[in-house]
């Protein structure tokens, strides 16, 4: 493309950006009640416990293994049941050296509703000689109608960590509500 050619869509493009600038300078302000931050509330706590790794190997986005979900507890205000066996969390490991997660599995209050659960997030290593910090996911929920549904009405973050000392291998994940 010549200097000719590529001025007139350099002008055009720099005429566009300065409209938005324009644009986005005369909009009102939001309301008050839209400049409060968000909180976040403690639901429940889960430890899952895990199986052995199945490495699938590299592939053109990183190395990925899955890990079986073999059961495990949870437990939160007006919350508290079992981790159903058979889930799964399917791990990339990147380039940069951290881990994208997407678990799937199942939980089953004591009062036996089954509530399904889809967390992703990332896990980063850290820098040598550093302390590991918690990984973060965003879950998602599906509870049938009824005493859970609150779940699948909110917005959640997570926290992951190992879960020492126990047993089994496991993770422990805290879920927090966005309010």
């Amino acid at each position: 493309m010549t200097y000719k050619r590529t001025l007139p869509l350099f002008a055009s493009v720099l005429g566009l950006s300065l409209a938005a600038q324009a644009s986005f300078a005369e909009m009102p302000a939001p309301p008050a009640s839209a400049q409060v931050a968000p909180k976040l509330v403690f639901a429940f706590e889960e430890t899952v416990e895990l199986a052995d790794g199945i490495p699938v190997g590299p592939t053109a986005l990183g190395i990925r293994n899955i890990v079986p979900i073999t059961g495990g507890t949870f437990e939160g205000p007006g919350i508290k049941g079992t981790i159903i066996p058979g889930g799964w969390d399917w791990q990339l490991i990147r380039p940069d050296k951290c881990i994208s997660i997407k678990a799937d599995y199942m939980l089953k209050t004591d009062d036996g509703v089954v509530i399904n659960v889809v967390n992703a997030g990332t896990i980063c290593l850290p820098a040598e000689g550093a302390p590991q910090t918690p990984g973060y996911t965003s879950p998602v929920f599906e509870a049938p109608v009824g005493k859970y549904d609150w779940l699948s009405k909110g917005a959640f973050v997570g926290t992951l960590e190992p879960a020492m000392g126990g047993p089994k291998p496991a993770v422990r994940i805290r879920f927090y509500r966005v309010q």
